[in-house]
């Protein structure tokens, strides 16, 4: 059973306006849908970005994320529907639209045999910036990821971190207006992560960004916006702050308890929305309790009383993006790769 339940108790604002804007909007895909044989992994996306916005995008592993994105950088057509890009739609402005775009792709593709120097040559001339301006994009992409340090020596021996930070670099060094990032910190410690999550922070107020991450606290501290995706299909979309606040409109109560009945008797507690067993030990049975209606702790407390329960645990915490995202992505069939 999930944690909130969809349909009415929804706290996060679904998707009913598909045109959200934050002023003109610099990016919009219109009813976007994506096939692989028969398998759907985009359908019917309706979403828009304003300029200016560090937008989170977050979904669980096949959710079309990735897919979305490779629309959006047009490494893939839609089957159905439209992008538009500064008002432009994508079929029309192409190559106009990718020079106004970076992409870091989550597998970072970099050529380790390259010295930092020679990789960021190249992709400016892949960029096709004018000899008379690489100097300046260079040094403008160097100092805004704070690679001086390495950029003469070879990406082979560059820890992970840095490795992320040459590809923003290649990402940002034609200057873009939307700079789209998939997983950036992928597979990267606690202190890189919290490097590479200021540096977004910092390139965010100089353009418009689309994030997708795995990592809740990165939307918390970088996003000023999140969507959120599920099967192909958009689920949530709205400022961070008012999902957070809206998230902590339910809160979760952990019980942990040994005796007959414990699961069957709280569901029946009122204000108690869930019941979902997280497994015990024991003899123990241990449940989370997803909770609408105020504090039920004294209740859930004269209930193990009355019943002779044996209690070992009772605990509340408030509700999260945590709690949300689970509840918007484990209801359903499975997700689409």
């Amino acid at each position: 059973m999930n944690g909130w339940g969809l349909g009415d108790k929804l706290v996060a604002r679904a998707i009913a306006d598909p045109t959200h804007e934050s002023g003109m909007s610099l990016l919009a895909l219109d009813r976007v849908s994506k096939r692989f044989g028969g398998v759907t992994a985009v359908e019917n996306v309706s979403f828009s970005v304003g300029r200016g916005e560090v937008v989170g995008f977050l979904g669980p592993n096949g959710a079309g994320k990735s897919t979305t994105m490779r629309m959006i950088t047009q490494y893939l057509d839609p089957d159905e529907g439209a992008i538009s890009f500064d008002g432009t739609p994508l079929n029309d402005a192409r190559e106009g639209a990718k020079r106004r775009i970076g992409y870091l792709p989550e597998n970072n593709p970099l050529y380790a045999e390259m010295l930092v120097s020679e990789y960021l040559a190249f992709v400016g001339r892949l960029r096709e910036i004018p000899p008379a301006e690489h100097r300046r994009a260079t040094d403008e992409a160097v100092q805004s990821t704070s690679i001086e340090s390495v950029f003469f020596r070879p990406i082979a021996e560059l820890s992970k971190g840095y490795r992320q930070r040459v590809g923003l670099a290649a990402a940002i060094i034609n200057r873009p207006d939307l700079l789209v990032l998939d997983e950036p910190t992928e597979g990267l410690d606690p202190n890189q992560r919290v490097e590479i999550r200021r540096l977004i922070g910092d390139l965010g107020r100089d353009r418009t960004v689309l994030l997708s991450t795995h990592v809740l606290t990165e939307v918390e501290h970088t996003c000023t916006r999140l969507l959120i995706i599920h099967r192909g299909k958009l689920a949530a979309d709205g400022p961070v702050g008012e999902l957070l606040n809206r998230a902590r409109g339910a809160t979760t109560v952990t019980l942990e308890a040994i005796g007959p009945g414990i699961a069957e008797a709280a569901a029946q507690v009122e204000g108690v929305a869930t019941v979902e067993a997280a497994g015990a030990a024991g003899g123990r049975v241990r449940l989370n309790l997803t909770v609408t209606g105020g504090d039920v702790r004294p209740a859930l407390f004269r209930l193990a009383v009355d019943r002779g329960w044996t209690l070992y645990e009772l605990h509340q915490e408030a509700g999260s993006l945590e709690n949300l995202f689970r509840d918007l992505t484990t209801s359903g069939a499975e997700t689409a790769p």
